[in-house]
């Protein structure tokens, strides 16, 4: 009897195909974002473009007309759906089976703030942070033209060039800035996911060398409940002033404060009790010191005009604004916008006409020397004191740069 031999040549490949299906397969990363875990969910990115709304785009994505009604009704005390901005990213998160129903809407604020609408059972509505990661850094720079120009030679946020502005802006005259004028900054940036860019916590410390003299700023927490901070030099005096120098970030002085002035409209000599500044048309306007809003109006001459009193002696009013954003009897804080630049009343162009008042009498606030802001009180200056010694030590370790 013969005997025949089969050799199966394929074993060792099917061999390999069972000890391949029988490998696991890795688990896809968990992927957690605004407090949810990604993987749960189809992911749709987008941003607000013209003509959305977030009724229409809950629409376009499955949300009965009715339920939208009742969701824009629910949450409109929190997230007001009319608000929302144009180029302003947002997430919805579906559900992963055939209908893709949309179970959260997440409206990004700006890169840390963000606003959730919860449409999983009842709708619900909350503001949330993304978590942030404060860097400290030191940087010095010299002034070969200005100070925004020297900030973005040290390839740095032009924020720093704002946040010293208003730091210095009662000490320092920075359309005055002089070549080798010099600054060193111990300050804090923030970071989202430890790579994105999130701007300026806070500027710690600082000094700015300006014709030769140092000008040093500590930032200090002066009230431990509210949490509120000020800038202080190294004899502990408050940097701000009772009063801003101007109602406006950026301007030029068009006309002074004159006893005998030729007025452009009325084509008359007569007295100019204020101080012009110029700039362009819905520039946003400050209140230069505390106070109450004694006025809020609009007359022929002065046209749409704001008075603050800021106590008992001073007293200040904007005129000719396009535009008023605050009403009789509120109370503003110095820095406070109240309102926009404009050219109503007699006024032959975009210009803000600031007036100022002492005891009654209107002044020439260039002429006055005006108080300060509050001081540290005597309970912390020891506290101050032991809290900037390292901020100074830390200031002196960094080199200045020469200029060019």
């Amino acid at each position: 009897m013969m005997m025949m031999a089969f050799i199966a040549c394929n074993e060792p490949q099917e061999k390999n195909e069972i000890a391949d299906n029988l490998k696991v397969k890795p688990k896809p990363a968990i992927v957690k974002e605004f407090g949810f875990v990604l993987n749960d969910y189809e992911v749709v990115r987008d941003t607000i473009k013209s003509g959305d709304s977030f009724g229409l785009i809950l629409g376009t994505h499955g949300v009965d007309p009715n339920q939208i009604f009742e969701i824009v009704n629910k949450v409109r005390d929190t997230f007001n759906p009319r608000k929302i901005i144009l180029g302003k990213p947002y997430v919805i998160l579906k559900a992963k089976d055939s209908s893709q129903t949309p179970k959260i809407f997440i409206y990004e604020n700006d890169l840390i703030n963000y606003t959730v609408v919860d449409l999983r059972d009842s709708v619900s509505v909350y503001t949330a942070k993304k978590p942030v990661k404060i860097t400290k850094r030191t940087v010095a720079g010299v002034i070969n033209s200005s100070l925004t120009e020297a900030i973005q030679e040290e390839g740095l946020s032009y924020l720093i060039a704002h946040e010293m502005s208003n730091i210095y802006q009662w000490s320092i005259d920075f359309f005055r800035l002089q070549p080798g004028d010099r600054f060193k900054i111990v300050y804090n940036e923030k970071y989202i996911n430890d790579t994105i860019y999130a701007g300026i916590e806070n500027i710690e410390a600082s000094v700015f060398y300006h014709q030769e003299k140092p000008y040093y700023a500590f930032n200090f927490m002066v009230d431990s409940v509210s949490g509120a901070r000020d800038y202080y030099d190294e004899k502990a005096r408050p940097l701000q002033s009772f009063f801003l120098k101007a109602p406006l970030d950026f301007f030029r002085i068009s006309s002074r404060f004159s006893p005998n002035r030729f007025h452009p409209v009325q084509k008359r000599w007569k007295a100019h009790k204020g101080t012009d500044y110029a700039a362009a048309h819905g520039t946003p306007i400050k209140s230069t010191a505390n106070g109450v809003v004694i006025a809020s109006s609009y007359t022929a001459g002065n046209g749409n005009y704001v008075k603050i009193k800021h106590n008992d002696t001073y007293t200040t009013q904007y005129l000719h604004m396009s535009q008023r954003l605050v009403k009789q009897g509120q109370r503003v804080k110095q820095g406070d916008i109240i309102g926009k630049v404009g050219s109503t009343g007699l006024a032959t162009g975009p210009h803000v006409c600031y007036r100022f008042w002492k005891n009654g009498v209107q002044v020439d606030p260039f002429r006055q020397n005006l108080p300060s802001a509050e001081p540290i009180e005597d309970k912390y200056i020891e506290t101050y004191f032991t809290a900037i010694e390292p901020l100074k030590n830390e200031l002196g370790q960094i080199e200045f740069k020469e200029p060019i």
